[in-house]
C-alpha cells in the first residue's frame, strides 16, 4: 500500500486517522480569508516569497505564504510573460473549493482586466476541475497558430482547507516548465519587493463587467467532449454499477452530468461542498487533506465497495483518481497505472504503434514490464506532470502517468485529450474496463503479477528543514558512499532521468532486488523516500531503513522529529 509515513519515530499513525475531524480541527474559514487580505507578505523572508514548486504557487494566508499580494503579483507577472511571448488569445481561468480559492481568482481577475486580457470565466461561477482547463486550452489552439490561449488554475490540490495554490498552464495546456515558472516566480518577487506598484488592477465589479471578461461552459464542454476518450456505450450495455466520491472538490457537479448525459448507472456518494471539509476522515497525521490514493481519506467510499462493481474518487481540484475495487478496496495508485496502461494500449486501435509509455521515476517498476511486453518504449522522466506534456500534445506519448495517482492519456483516435494531469478520465477507465473484460482492476493486476512477477512498493515521508531538502535536490552519486543494500550489490545511483536526462532533483539507487528514491517535497518541508522490491515486503523494510540512513547521512544531520 502507499501511505504517507515516517519510516522512524513510532508511533507512526495518528491515532485519529480515519475518524472524523473535531470543530476544533477544522478551519476558521472567516479568519483565513481575512488573513489573505490583511496579511502582507516580507519579501525579506525567503519562506514568504513566491516559490513554484513542483505544482505552481502554495501556501497559506496564516503563514504570510498565500497572501493577496502573492497573488496580485503572479497574475502580473503572467501577464508580462505573455506580452512577452506574443500570446494573445483568450486566458481560462478556474478555481476549486479550497476557502481561498475564490478570493484569489477575485484578485487575479482585477490584475487581468486592468492589463486588457481577454479572459474565459466559468459559466455561473462553477468549480472548475484542472483538466477542464487545460481540454479548453487545447480545443481552442487546435490548428492554429496565433492568437493562442493559456490557463490559470487556482488550487492547491489536495492539501489542507488551510492552504491556497496558483498554477499556470501555457498553450500546451500542460503545467508550465521550469523555464516560464522560475521567470514567472522571478517577475513576481521582484514585484513584491517593489511594493507592488507596478501590479495593474481595477475593482472587482469592474472586471467581472469589463468587455474582456466572458462565461465559458467548462462543464458541458468537458462532459460533452469524454465519449471521445472513454467508451460508454460498453459501459451503459453492461450495466455496471458505479460510486463516485468527489470528495467535496471542483469536480463535484460533473459527475451527475456525466451519468445523465452518457445515461450510466453512475451514484453520487455525496454533492456536498464545505470549504472547511468537515465530511473528510482524517489522513495518516491526523490532518485533513483530500487524497484519494490515501486509505485514511477514502474511508467513507471504501466503505461502500460492496455497493458497486467500481467505484472511484478524485482530489479537490480533479487531479488525481482514487480506483476502490470491491475485494480490495483502494487500488494503490501504481497498481492502477499499470492497469490502466495495459489495458488502453491493447484497445485503442487508433493510437500510433510508435505511442510510448511516461511515468516518472518514482513510479513501479511493474510499469516497465508491462511496457515491454506491449513493445512500446518507455520514457522515465523526473517527477512532475510537466515532462509529459509535449509527449501527449504531438501523440508520441499515449499515456504520462505519476505514481501519485495522476495521468492522463490520449482520446480514443490518437489525438490530444488533455496534458495536465485528469483525475475523472483515468476513473471512469476504470468502469470501462471492467465492463470490456468482465474484471475489475483489483483482478487485472493480479494477473499482472501472475505473468510478471509481484513487486511491493511504498512511499514514506520524513520532515526536512529548507537546508536538508535543498542538499537532498543537488545530491551526487558520489555521496552515496555504499556499495550494497538491503544484502544486495548496488547496481546504478541516478541524479537524472534516463528518458530525458533532465535531473530528477534528488537520487534513486537501484539494486537487483529492488530500488529506493529520495527527493524533497515541491510543496511541504519534507523529504519523500519511494521503494519497490522483488523480493517480499521484509525486503522493503530493510530497503526503506536502509534508504533513510543513507538519506540521512548524505544530509549530515537527523531529520527532525515528526
Amino acid at each position: 500500500m502507499t501511505q504517507a509515513v515516517p519510516v522512524k519515530d513510532a508511533p507512526r499513525i495518528d491515532p485519529r486517522a480515519g475518524q472524523l475531524p473535531s470543530a476544533g480541527q477544522l478551519v476558521d474559514t472567516a479568519k483565513l480569508i481575512d488573513a489573505y487580505y490583511t496579511r502582507r507578505p516580507d519579501p525579506q523572508v525567503p519562506a514568504e516569497r513566491v516559490a513554484f514548486g513542483t505544482s505552481g504557487h502554495r501556501g497559506s494566508s496564516f503563514d504570510s505564504t498565500f497572501n493577496e499580494a502573492h497573488v496580485l503579483a503572479i497574475t502580473q507577472a503572467i501577464c508580462l510573460y505573455r506580452r512577452q511571448e506574443g500570446i494573445s488569445g483568450p486566458l481560462f481561468i478556474a478555481f476549486d473549493t479550497h476557502a481561498l480559492s475564490r478570493p484569489a481568482f477575485e484578485s487575479a481577475l482585477e490584475v487581468l482586466a486592468a492589463n486588457g486580457v481577454d479572459v474565459m470565466i466559468s459559466k455561473g461561477g462553477e468549480y472548475t476541475p484542472t483538466p477542464a482547463i487545460s481540454q479548453a486550452i487545447l480545443v481552442h489552439n487546435r490548428g492554429r497558430k496565433e492568437a493562442l490561449a493559456d490557463g490559470i488554475v487556482i488550487t492547491p490540490s489536495h492539501n489542507p482547507p488551510e492552504d491556497g495554490g496558483f498554477k499556470y498552464n501555457p498553450p500546451n495546456g500542460g503545467p508550465a516548465e521550469t523555464g516560464i515558472t522560475g521567470w514567472i516566480e522571478k517577475q513576481a518577487n521582484a514585484l513584491l519587493a517593489d511594493g507592488l506598484k507596478a501590479v495593474k488592477r481595477v475593482a472587482f465589479q469592474q472586471a467581472q463587467h469589463a468587455n474582456t471578461t466572458a462565461e465559458y461552459d467548462f462543464l458541458q464542454t468537458y462532459v460533452a467532449d469524454l465519449g471521445n476518450v472513454i467508451d460508454f456505450d460498453a459501459i451503459r450495455a453492461s450495466g455496471i454499477r458505479m460510486g463516485v466520491d468527489p470528495l467535496g472538490g471542483a469536480g463535484v457537479h460533473y459527475w451527475a452530468r456525466i451519468a445523465d448525459h452518457y445515461r450510466i448507472d453512475l451514484a453520487v456518494v455525496s454533492e456536498q461542498v464545505d470549504p472547511r471539509f468537515g465530511f473528510m476522515t482524517l489522513d495518516w497525521d491526523g490532518r485533513i487533506r483530500m487524497d484519494p490514493s490515501s486509505s485514511y481519506a477514502m474511508k467513507r467510499l471504501i466503505g461502500l465497495k460492496g455497493k458497486y462493481d467500481i467505484a472511484f474518487a478524485c482530489d479537490t481540484d480533479h487531479d488525481r483518481h482514487g480506483i476502490v475495487v470491491p475485494g480490495d478496496g483502494l487500488m494503490p495508485p501504481n497498481h492502477y497505472l499499470a492497469v490502466a496502461i495495459d489495458y488502453l494500449f491493447r484497445n485503442r486501435p487508433g493510437w500510433k504503434a510508435e505511442a510510448a509509455v511516461g511515468k516518472t521515476v518514482v513510479s513501479s517498476a511493474m510499469i516497465d514490464r508491462v511496457t515491454a511486453r506491449l513493445g512500446r518504449k518507455l520514457d522515465e522522466v523526473p517527477v512532475g506532470f510537466k515532462w509529459f506534456a509535449d509527449g501527449l500534445l504531438d501523440g508520441s506519448l499515449g499515456f504520462g502517468g505519476e505514481e501519485s495517482a495522476g495521468a492522463s492519456f490520449l482520446r480514443r483516435d490518437g489525438s490530444v485529450w488533455a496534458t495536465d494531469k485528469d483525475g475523472i478520465a483515468p476513473a471512469l477507465l476504470s468502469a470501462e474496463m471492467t465492463a470490456r473484460t468482465g474484471r475489475d482492476p483489483g483482478t487485472l493486476y493480479r494477473d499482472l503479477t501472475r505473468d510478471l512477477g509481484e513487486m511491493i512498493s511504498d512511499r514514506v515521508e520524513a520532515p526536512a528543514t529548507a537546508e536538508q531538502k535543498k542538499k537532498l535536490a543537488s545530491l551526487s552519486p558520489q555521496q552515496v558512499r555504499i556499495t550494497e543494500m538491503a544484502g544486495e550489490p548496488i547496481k546504478s545511483v541516478l541524479t537524472k532521468a534516463p528518458g530525458n536526462n533532465a535531473p530528477i532533483g534528488g537520487i534513486k539507487v537501484i539494486s537487483e532486488g529492488g530500488w529506493f528514491a529520495a527527493r524533497p517535497s515541491g510543496t511541504e518541508d519534507i523529504y519523500k523516500i519511494y521503494a519497490e522490491s522483488f523480493r517480499g515486503d521484509g525486503h522493503l523494510r530493510t530497503l526503506l531503513r536502509e534508504a533513510q540512513t543513507i538519506v540521512d547521512t548524505a544530509l549530515g544531520a537527523e531529520t527532525p522529529n515528526p
